[in-house]
């Protein structure tokens, strides 16, 4: 009996379903809100936008073109960041429990930003962006120190030990923002707002600066799919195929902390994206890592635009903290991929 077995890469006919999925998903959370606008409004107004083309009147250009859409981008950019990068740690540490949260990174990041916030110290040359240049400065910072505690505790810097030695550092990271917090005087609710996750409000800024970090270091991620396979299988097997282990785990480190540090800086800490999105996706394309992340991009942007739509619109006229949508049903979603795999075993 002949056996199917799936593609090793991802397939012209799957990207464009992915993608299609994600653009419907897309137009349809610009066209909900506060105020209902029909989709073919919605698309009229993007697409004469884009082509420079007059807008029929009774379309709201402003509201569709300039609020709504750069905000529905940004969280499409975010999610799919955070569930590539969620993707690559969980086959780079082989461990389904393994993030940018439980690596520690999202936490040094975050002590970056609500440093900032607290104190608005001014960075010369980066006016505008110190949130940002803060938050990925100590994402960097923080996943050094980790390799480097991790390299000194087991010199064969096993994924063991860069899991422990990342929730201590999250742990530490955590105490310190407690701290600053503690001391941020008439900023607290702005750095608790911030900490709970929002894109409202986000611009085309924004959106452009998310999507040169998503091109450049998601790139990165996806080019390093062949090794993340050997990874899966053992470490000895990538070394016996060639692979330098120790680099590639230092490159995949420093592009997924870029990225991170970036979404951070922008959107918060966005909880349970990078843990939940890859296991619920694996079910849907397999393990190998050439299908795995290009499809994670994909479910990871839609996921987070459905969380915003909720976030948005379920407690009309009151908006939740996105980070408070994705945690709700994130606990839910692991709770069940984990009774699954445990009755699978």
């Amino acid at each position: 009996m002949k056996t199917q077995t799936r593609p090793e890469g991802f397939r012209p006919i799957e990207y464009v379903i992915f993608a299609a999925v994600t653009f419907m998903v897309m137009v349809i959370c610009v066209a909900v809100g506060s105020v209902y606008i029909p989709i073919k409004d919605t698309m009229t107004a993007i697409w004469n936008s884009i082509f420079s083309l007059p807008v029929p009147e009774g379309i709201s250009q402003a509201v569709i073109v300039f609020v709504r859409l750069p905000r529905v981008l940004a969280v499409a950019l975010v999610g799919a960041a955070l569930s590539l990068c969620g993707a690559a740690i969980q086959g780079l540490l082989r461990n389904p429990l393994a993030d940018a949260s439980t690596m520690g990174v999202s936490s040094g990041a975050g002590v970056g930003a609500v440093l900032f916030l607290a104190f608005g110290v001014a960075i010369p040359g980066v006016s505008g962006f110190g949130t940002m240049v803060c938050a990925m400065v100590f994402a960097f910072l923080s996943i050094l120190i980790i390799l480097a505690l991790a390299s000194k505790v087991d010199y064969s810097f096993s994924t063991n030990t860069i899991i422990l030695i990342g929730l201590i550092y999250t742990m530490f990271a955590s105490s310190v923002i407690s701290l600053v917090v503690t001391f941020s005087g008439d900023n607290v609710h702005t750095i608790i707002n911030w900490l709970m996750g929002s894109l409202a409000g986000s611009k085309y800024k924004e959106v452009f600066i998310l999507l040169v970090a998503l091109l450049i270091f998601g790139a990165v991620l996806l080019f390093f799919a062949r090794e993340l396979n050997a990874f899966a299988v053992g470490e000895d097997n990538a070394r016996t195929i060639g692979i330098s282990v120790k680099r590639s785990k230092y490159i995949i480190l420093i592009a997924v902390s870029a990225l991170i540090g970036i979404c951070v800086s922008i959107g918060g800490t966005i909880a349970f994206v990078g843990l939940v999105i890859p296991h619920m996706t694996r079910m849907i394309v397999g393990p190998n890592h050439k299908r795995l992340l290009p499809a994670s991009l994909f479910s990871g942007a839609s996921f987070l635009m459905l969380a915003d739509l909720l976030a948005r619109t379920l407690l009309n006229p009151r908006e939740l903290p996105i980070g408070v949508v994705t945690s709700f049903f994130g606990a839910f979603a692991f709770i069940f991929i984990f009774y699954r795999a445990r009755k699978a075993k």
